[in-house]
């Protein structure tokens, strides 16, 4: 039988057929880029983490690297308590909150250090970062922090090591109810232990790493006194 393929329904069916296809090749790429996606995504994160740790070693060791240096990812709340004892590192960023706070601990040279997660606000969306802390649970070992799409040569310095390291040594509060924050560039440091200077021309950006560093800290308060030798 000959087919008209001038037909209605020639080209409904002949549309129809072209649809399938690309719907089965785009499920089929889509299913294909998965795994490597998602390996990708969970090797970014152990690299922030570690960088907090001030460890930055080549992509091809990062993995190796995070399970030679994180020894527990439990999950805690603002009380302390500690709800799971691992599962931390597949706490979604947007699933962080009071009563699912992830931790990292971790062992750098023999010594215990806590990573705290952080996210906030910046000027046009979403900031965060890991902080690490001494076993003294008062002193900042590390710092890493990013952003989603912050003022390029301004705001987006959060994510350049400088801004970070100014975070070493710092304390994490004053005992005073004082949180860790960030002041403006070049302004005199009244409480310099809690303290850090910092970037021109990103003010609003800046006020958001603060806001996130205070919001987190006092979530995460009970659990590192819990902790304090």
């Amino acid at each position: 039988m000959k087919i008209n393929t001038n037909s209605n329904t020639y080209t409904i069916l002949y549309a129809c057929g072209v649809v399938i296809i690309v719907a089965f090749l785009l499920a089929y790429v889509s299913s294909a880029l998965k795994a490597p996606s998602e390996a990708n995504e969970r090797i970014d994160q152990q690299k922030q983490i570690l960088a907090s740790l001030n460890l930055r070693p080549d992509k091809k060791d990062v993995e190796a690297k995070f399970k030679e240096v994180v020894v527990a990812d439990p999950i805690v709340d603002t009380t302390g308590a500690e709800l799971k004892a691992d599962g931390g590192f597949n706490v979604a960023r947007k699933e962080i909150a009071a009563t699912n706070l992830p931790v990292y601990v971790c062992n750098v040279d023999g010594e215990t250090k806590y990573v705290l997660p952080l996210v906030g606000k910046g000027l046009w969306g979403t900031i965060w970062g890991y902080l690490a802390i001494n076993d003294d649970c008062e002193t900042i070992y590390g710092a890493y922090f990013s952003h989603e799409s912050e003022t390029a040569g301004l705001g987006a310095l959060i994510a350049d090591q400088p801004f970070q390291d100014k975070f070493k040594g710092k304390k994490i509060h004053d005992g005073a109810g004082n949180y860790l924050k960030v002041v403006k560039f070049g302004a005199k440091q009244d409480n310099p232990d809690i303290e850090c200077d910092g970037i021109s021309g990103a003010t609003l950006t800046i006020n958001g790493v603060s806001s996130m560093l205070h919001d987190y800290l006092k979530m995460y308060q009970n659990y590192l006194l819990s902790k304090k030798k």
